[in-house]
C-alpha cells in the first residue's frame, strides 16, 4: 500500500472527457429509449428525438478518439494493461468481495495504488467496454446515420434491421455498464470521496 492517502489518478483532460461523455451518454440513453418507445409514447417530438440523439452521437464518438488518444500519449494506457497470469481467478476473487466479503468486513483483495487504478474485474469491464463494445456502437450508428452503405441484406436478413439491432443491442449493454459503474462508485468507505474524485482528480485510499 502507498504511503499517500490520496492519488491523482484523473488529470485534467480525462476530467473532461468524463464529463462529455457522461452528459452525452445520457442524453443518447434517453433519447434512444424514447425513439425505441415510438412517437406516439414520447413527450417530445420524435424528430427533435433524432436530432438530439444524432448530434450527442456525434460528440461522444468525437471524444472517443480524444480518449483514444489521450490513452495513447500518456501514462494512463497502463491501467488497462490485462496480464495472462490468473486471468481468471483475479476477477472471480474480486467477484467474491463484491458478493459478501465487503459486508463481512474483509479487506480489499485489490487496494488501489499509483499502479493499479482498477480492481481486475473493473479492469475487464473497462477494456472490453471501451475497446469492444463502443467501437461496434459508433460504427453502427454512423451506419445508420449513412444506410446507403450497409450491405442490403445478409442471409436473406435487412441489412439495415441487423444494423440496428446490434446498434441497440450494445447501446443496451452500455447502458448496464453505466448502472454498473454508478453503483461500484457508490459503495466503499467514503462514497462521496469517490464522485468527488472525478471532479478534482484525486482519489482518497
Amino acid at each position: 500500500m502507498e504511503n499517500t492517502s490520496k492519488l491523482y489518478f484523473y488529470p485534467v483532460w480525462l476530467r473532461v472527457w468524463h464529463g462529455i461523455n457522461a452528459i452525452g451518454i445520457i442524453l443518447l440513453i434517453i433519447t434512444g429509449f424514447s425513439m425505441q418507445a415510438g412517437d406516439a409514447n414520447s413527450l417530445i417530438p420524435f424528430n427533435t428525438l433524432v436530432s438530439v440523439h444524432n448530434i450527442s452521437g456525434l460528440i461522444v464518438s468525437l471524444n472517443y478518439f480524444v480518449y483514444i488518444i489521450g490513452n495513447v500519449v500518456t501514462k494512463n494506457s497502463r491501467f488497462y494493461i490485462i496480464k495472462p497470469k490468473n486471468l481468471i481467478k483475479r476477477p472471480l476473487k474480486q467477484v467474491q468481495y463484491y458478493a459478501f466479503g465487503m459486508f463481512k468486513g474483509m479487506k480489499k483483495p485489490y487496494p488501489l495504488s499509483e499502479k493499479r487504478k482498477f480492481n481486475p474485474l473493473q479492469k475487464y469491464a473497462y477494456v472490453g467496454t471501451m475497446y469492444l463494445v463502443v467501437p461496434v456502437v459508433i460504427a453502427t450508428g454512423f451506419a445508420l446515420l449513412f444506410p446507403e452503405t450497409i450491405i442490403e441484406t445478409v442471409y436473406n436478413l435487412s441489412g439495415i434491421l441487423l444494423t440496428a439491432v446490434l446498434h441497440s443491442v450494445t447501446g443496451f449493454f452500455v447502458f448496464i455498464f453505466l448502472l454498473i459503474h454508478l453503483y461500484v462508485a457508490s459503495i466503499g468507505e467514503s462514497p462521496r470521496e469517490n464522485f468527488k474524485s472525478i471532479i478534482n482528480g484525486w482519489h482518497h485510499v
